[in-house]
């Protein structure tokens, strides 16, 4: 469902410093109104869908691929990739780069899930640049909401949730796996252990993110 599917008619690589290059496309109307697209994640990267959440006629629709992900670089996916210049701070001030380069002077924010806390974050920052929030599958990421995601989700989804807490070792399988996952997913040097702590992640978010069968993110 949403507006006819439109194609960008403008993209290229934005050099944001420390190394990172963020891909951006526009479509839509030229000349309207200024809508920037926040994709979720963190990591997964924009996609045309998001288009279509707007009226091409009446909206210049950007959309740009967050540090690490989708067509910007170096990947995240890259092991030897450096995170420590790939924080919320980072891409608030991506954004602002990419407004300026664009020469938009404000424009209205749209986030879904994870670009939910990045838009109210940007929001918060540069309130003078922006026109309207819109915000779908509201995410805060605030300490309680990571808790109940990753663990007091696991009383609805009992099957997956002794799966996700067999991706840990033993000893950390009653504590919070939250961080244990990280070290495996950014400590552990042995690639298939990682690719694996990577699927069952993955595997735990698709089971709870929706309740509809079969259903998964983009």
């Amino acid at each position: 469902m949403g507006y006819p599917p439109t194609e960008p008619h403008a993209e290229g690589m934005l050099d944001v410093g420390d190394g990172q290059q963020v891909y951006w496309e526009v479509s839509g109307n030229p000349n309207g109104k200024p809508a920037v697209l926040l994709h979720g994640g963190p990591g997964s990267g924009s996609y045309p869908g998001q288009r279509r959440w707007f009226d091409p006629s009446a909206y210049r629709i950007i959309q740009f691929d967050q540090r690490g992900c989708g067509r910007s670089t170096p990947s995240v996916s890259d092991a030897i990739t450096d995170l420590s210049t790939n924080t919320t701070h980072h891409l608030i001030a991506d954004m602002e780069r990419l407004r300026q380069h664009l020469e938009i002077d404000r424009w209205l924010v749209c986030g879904a899930s994870w670009g939910v806390t990045l838009g109210l974050a940007y929001a918060e920052r540069h309130s003078e640049r922006v026109t309207e929030a819109v915000f779908l599958s509201v995410t805060m990421t605030r300490p309680i909401d990571v808790h109940w995601l990753y663990h007091e989700a696991g009383r609805f989804f009992p099957a997956e949730w002794v799966r996700f807490r067999a991706g840990v070792p033993e000893a950390e399988r009653d504590g919070d796996l939250v961080p244990a996952y990280n070290r495996l997913l950014n400590e552990q040097p042995d690639v298939a252990l990682r690719e694996s702590a990577a699927k069952n992640w993955c595997d735990w978010e698709d089971a709870v993110v929706s309740l509809e069968e079969g259903w998964k993110p983009n």
